[in-house]
C-alpha cells in the first residue's frame, strides 16, 4: 500500500512521520512543567492504564527527578502481550540522548518484553521530558501500524 501523493510505502511513510515526531518532540524550545527537585531513591512510576487490548505497559511515565548534567541514568520499561498473537517490535525512536535496548524477537501471547533505557545527561541543560517511540511490526486491522508512546522526565541540576 503506498502513502497518498508520494512514492514511499505506507510502512516507510510511517517511519518517516514518527521519526519526525520524535525528533520534534525531542528539539522543541517548549518548555516542559517543572520537575520536583526533591531527592528520590528510586524513581517514581506512572502505572499505565489497564484497558488496553494489544500490549500492557507496567508505566508509562518514569520521574527521574534531579539528575546531575553528565550523568546516567538507568530505567526499564515491561509490557505484557495481551494481543493472543506474537507481537515483535520493528522500530524504537528516542532523542539522542536516550538508549533503548529491546527484544528483537517475537513476544508469544502472555510473555512479558522488557525495554532497557539508558539517559545520558551531558547534552541537557534544562528539565525535560523525552519520548520513546515504539512502532511494532504487528498492524491495525487498517494495516495502519501500532505505535506506543512512552515517557521520562528528569530535572537538570548543578
Amino acid at each position: 500500500m503506498w502513502v497518498a501523493n508520494t512514492k514511499l510505502p505506507i510502512r516507510v511513510g510511517a517511519r518517516l512521520l514518527c521519526f519526525a515526531a520524535v525528533w520534534a518532540a525531542c528539539h522543541s524550545s517548549q518548555k516542559t512543567a517543572p520537575v520536583s527537585l526533591a531527592q528520590t531513591p528510586a524513581p517514581a512510576e506512572t502505572p499505565a492504564p489497564a484497558s488496553r487490548s494489544f500490549v500492557v505497559w507496567d508505566k508509562q511515565m518514569v520521574d527521574l527527578g534531579a539528575v546531575k548534567r553528565g550523568e546516567r541514568r538507568s530505567l526499564f520499561y515491561e509490557f505484557t502481550n495481551t494481543s493472543g498473537e506474537p507481537v515483535q517490535i520493528d522500530i524504537v525512536d528516542a532523542c539522542e540522548c536516550t538508549r533503548v535496548d529491546y527484544p528483537r524477537g517475537p513476544v508469544p501471547p502472555g510473555q512479558k518484553g522488557r525495554l532497557d533505557v539508558t539517559f545520558d545527561s551531558t547534552e541537557k541543560e534544562k528539565a525535560e521530558t523525552i519520548r520513546i517511540t515504539i512502532v511494532f511490526k504487528n498492524t491495525h486491522a487498517n494495516g495502519l501500524p501500532r505505535i506506543e508512546v512512552l515517557e521520562y522526565r528528569f530535572d537538570i541540576v548543578p
